[in-house]
């Protein structure tokens, strides 16, 4: 019975012991519920800033609301901090701190190529190097952009396939924009014989390219001769179309050519097929009938 009531003592001086506590601790612990809701609507109204103004220099939905959220949390963590100082639990807040760095050097080792793909994900979105629609081609691939999220950017193939690549690899590969700009030019190489007349193949292919529907009528067709080939004088016709689908790209160029062949035709302008010449001197310059040896009765063997 006496220990009853030494046990009943102990725990009845506790429960004082800490009402007198808590209520020393009152004071203290309105401010740190004051600091909680003070740092409440400081997360509110900074992130609908941040938001704000994200909104204007990245397209991307899911990454503004990643980083807006990632800054509520850590006005958050900053308020839960503070409010755990002023009831002097500093040693909880470091603890925390060090269980946190723990936690978070481990994930960082799990989970790195889902950290670079996610923090190359962010850094694509600031950059604005292409957006949903764009064509591009990236690491080999040609296609339409679909969607860019956080870890991947999904193309969409001409032949209709997707593709999702990894952003941390689009990120450190070249990328070629198609409709970056607002026209694309179109270059069409050919060939003419060498006993053409060059000025005459020069302007009749100019013409003939300034006839190709869609063209850009504000820039000048190009023509140039390349250099000599093995079998023609080689020549590049230059003109501009307004950037759009691949197939108007694929469109102009079948036109351009459809229309350059009719022109060489009207004109008597050869394309010339692949031409060889046998040479059989041990220097050079020494056709076949020379090289045949005279019979015996003094007739020539290339004529028997």
């Amino acid at each position: 019975m006496e220990t009853l009531q030494q046990t009943f003592g102990l725990v009845t001086d506790k429960l004082v012991e800490w009402g007198e506590s808590l209520a020393l601790m009152l004071p203290n612990l309105a401010v740190a519920v004051l600091v909680l809701v003070a740092f409440y609507w400081l997360a509110r109204g900074s992130t609908a800033l941040l938001k704000r103004g994200l909104g204007r220099v990245m397209d991307n939905v899911q990454v503004v609301e990643l980083l807006v959220t990632v800054a509520r949390v850590a006005v958050m963590a900053a308020g839960l901090v503070v409010a755990l100082g002023i009831l002097d639990l500093d040693k909880t807040v470091t603890s925390l701190l060090a269980g946190v760095g723990v936690v978070g050097l481990a994930l960082g080792f799990a989970f790195q190529d889902l950290a670079a793909n996610f923090m190359s994900g962010i850094i694509m979105a600031v950059r604005h190097q292409f957006a949903t629609g764009d064509q591009v081609e990236v690491m080999g691939h040609f296609g339409r952009i679909e969607a860019v999220d956080l870890r991947t950017t999904t193309l969409r193939a001409p032949t209709g396939q997707k593709v999702i690549l990894p952003n941390r690899k689009v990120l450190d590969d070249a990328i070629v924009n198609f409709t970056a700009d607002s026209k694309r030019r179109v270059d069409l190489q050919v060939g003419v014989a060498y006993g053409d007349d060059l000025p005459l193949v020069e302007q009749v292919t100019r013409t003939a390219l300034e006839s190709v529907e869609g063209r850009t009528p504000g820039k000048q067709v190009e023509v140039f001769f390349e250099g000599f080939g093995g079998s023609s004088i080689d020549l590049v016709g230059r003109f501009w179309i307004p950037s759009g689908e691949r197939a108007d790209f694929l469109k102009a160029r079948s036109e351009a050519i459809k229309a350059v062949k009719a022109a060489y035709d009207a004109h008597d302008i050869t394309i010339p097929f692949p031409i060889r010449t046998l040479d059989f001197g041990v220097v050079g310059g020494v056709p076949l009938d020379e090289m045949l040896p005279e019979t015996s009765d003094g007739d020539d063997a290339r004529f028997n």
